[in-house]
Order: structure tokens, then C-alpha cells, then sequence
């Protein structure tokens, strides 16, 4: 016989069970979240999507889920990995990178995919304008501003004839912005000095090589494989004193002297408040494409000085970010 002593705590620890606040994991709105590499763009992207559910008091695990993967540059494993949200069937994918959203767009027509991070969605068959595309997806276009760039160039180093780059051929939208860059290049009367490279282990030879073809000065397009060891190429840059310039904001923080580009942290939250109307009940395929227009200019003065670049006074005061220098600001 169950002694009554015995019971009553057992009853007690269910009936709290049953009354607490906080869902089963099964019941939990799920999104699958996932980046091609470790890349700096592709992480501030991602936290900045997750901070755009945080600000809704949307929390992992309490009353939404997040299944976070990384393909950590195995092209493959994005496959994997898209195709596994599939088989699940989470509620939303996330593609953060245009290997990501090629990936989510194979594996499933299903699906709502918000994506962020990819440079022209139309390569890879999202859709065919902003308005007119799948009915699943929706996101955020990061088109890289690749001619403002290559004009601020030219406006820093007058002098410079031949701009240097790696690029990787296996990505969609490395080999856009190299379109892009040589487009932009030929109306400065500027060449572009392009090194292909394969996967990460090969940056530092590329860059070593890229060096050795009498280059003026380094713009290194935001490429996924790249940008994920992009201190390598700062450190050739900065032994060859080579002006390093970045195509994305944070590539001063890794050995560029500027760099022009978005805040990615930013294009993830407006990505997030996408998923949140999907979320929501609207239907991806009514909302357009968005792009980001907050162009933003980062500068290491410190880095300019290891790479013989003088910056005048007047684009130290206009940039948005000045690292070391006296009195080190952030967003001026």
C-alpha cells in the first residue's frame, strides 16, 4: 500500500509541472538559423536577427526555438543543413549568406525563408524584383556598395593603377561583386587584379601572390571565405605596406585602413522584424525585398599609418567610426 505521506509531494511536483509557464520544447515556434562560415559579417548578422525577437521578449527556449548551425566553409554541409530544417520541418528558416539561401531554396518550396547577408538573391532564383518573387521568401539584400568604395579609392590614393583582390569562384556572390568591382573600376580607368582561391587555406599564398603582381593597393570584396580569416590578408597587407581597404565595416577591426559598407548587425534585425511578420501571419511572398541605404565609412588610422595612407582631416571627420587614434572614438 502507497503510503499517503508519499503521494502528496509527487502530486505537488505535477500539478506545478502542468502549471508552469514555460512550453514544451516540441510546442515552441521553431526557426532554423544558419551561416556558411564563421565570417564577422554572416555572426553580426545572425545576432542582430536573434536581438530583433529578444526586443519582442521572444527567448530561446522559453517561448521560441532556435536550432543555430554553422557550415564552418564545407559547402556540403549547408546542403546538410538546409536540408535537415526540411526534414524537421521547422516553422521558419533563416539563410544567412547566398550559399544559405541556395540551400533553404533546394531543399524546400514549403517553408518560410527569410534570408540576410546575400549579395543579389536573383542569382540564385529568389525571385525576379523586389516585389515579384517566391512565395516563400522574403529577406534582406546586402549588395555591397562596390563602386562608392572603388571612388573612395581613387579619392585616397589618385596615384593607384592596379587594385588588387581575392575572390572565390564557388561562390555566387563573389564572383557578382567581381563583375561589379571591374564594371566600377573601368569608369575610374582603375585595374582589377583578381587572385582566385578555393578555400580558406589558401588566403595566405593568394594574398602573398596578389602582393607579387605590383598592385597599388588591396580591395578586398566581401567574399564568405575570405572574410572569415580576413586578419590574414591585414597581415600581408601590413608586412608588404600595402593599403588594405575592406568591403565590409568591421575588416578595420582585422587589418584594413577603411572600409566602406553596411552595419550587419543592423540588416540582421531588419531581417528578424521580417520573420516576425511571417511569424505573424503574413505570407512571405507579399513582402518585398528589402536593401540596406545607411552606407557606412570605418577607418584605422593606426593601420593607415603601417600602410603609408594619409587620410585627409575631412573624411576622418565625415567617417562614422575612427579606431586608434587619441581620444578613440566610436560613431562619431
Amino acid at each position: 500500500m502507497i503510503k499517503r505521506s508519499l503521494i502528496l509531494p509527487v502530486l505537488a511536483v505535477l500539478l506545478a509541472a502542468a502549471c508552469s509557464p514555460r512550453p514544451p520544447q516540441h510546442n515552441l515556434y521553431t526557426i532554423g538559423v544558419f551561416q556558411v562560415t564563421e565570417a564577422t559579417t554572416l555572426s553580426e548578422t545572425r545576432k542582430g536577427f536573434i536581438q530583433a525577437f529578444e526586443a519582442q521578449g521572444l527567448r530561446d527556449g522559453v517561448n521560441i526555438r532556435f536550432k543555430i548551425r554553422n557550415a564552418m566553409g564545407d559547402i556540403s554541409e549547408v546542403q546538410r543543413i538546409a536540408e535537415a530544417f526540411g526534414r524537421d520541418r521547422v516553422d521558419l528558416i533563416a539563410a544567412l549568406s547566398t550559399q544559405c539561401l541556395q540551400a533553404a531554396l533546394i531543399a524546400t518550396d514549403k517553408i518560410p525563408i527569410v534570408f540576410a547577408s546575400v549579395a543579389n538573391p536573383y542569382r540564385v532564383n529568389a525571385g525576379k524584383s523586389a516585389e515579384d518573387h517566391l512565395p516563400n521568401v522574403t529577406g534582406v539584400a546586402s549588395t555591397a556598395p562596390i563602386a562608392e568604395t572603388l571612388a573612395f579609392i581613387h579619392q585616397i590614393l589618385p596615384r593607384a593603377r592596379r587594385i588588387g583582390t581575392l575572390w572565390t569562384p564557388a561562390e555566387i556572390n563573389s564572383e557578382y561583386y567581381l563583375e561589379l568591382a571591374r564594371q566600377a573600376a573601368g569608369r575610374l580607368k582603375l585595374e582589377i587584379v583578381a587572385v582566385p582561391i578555393a578555400n580558406a587555406g589558401d588566403v595566405l599564398f593568394s594574398a602573398q601572390l596578389l602582393v607579387n603582381k605590383k598592385i597599388d593597393a588591396i580591395y578586398q570584396i566581401s567574399d564568405n571565405t575570405v572574410n572569415a580569416v580576413f586578419e590574414t590578408v591585414g597581415r600581408v597587407a601590413e608586412e608588404n605596406s600595402i593599403p588594405l581597404f575592406g568591403g565590409f565595416l568591421h575588416a578595420t577591426r582585422l587589418g584594413a585602413c577603411a572600409g566602406m559598407g553596411w552595419d550587419f548587425f543592423d540588416m540582421g534585425r531588419k531581417a528578424g522584424a521580417l520573420a516576425l511578420r511571417v511569424k505573424s501571419g503574413e505570407r512571405p511572398g507579399r513582402i518585398p525585398f528589402q536593401a540596406m541605404s545607411d552606407l557606412r565609412l570605418s577607418l584605422n588610422l593606426a593601420a593607415a599609418g603601417r600602410q603609408g595612407v594619409v587620410f585627409p582631416a575631412e573624411i576622418v571627420s565625415r567617417a562614422n567610426e575612427v579606431l586608434s587614434r587619441p581620444g578613440y572614438s566610436e560613431g562619431n
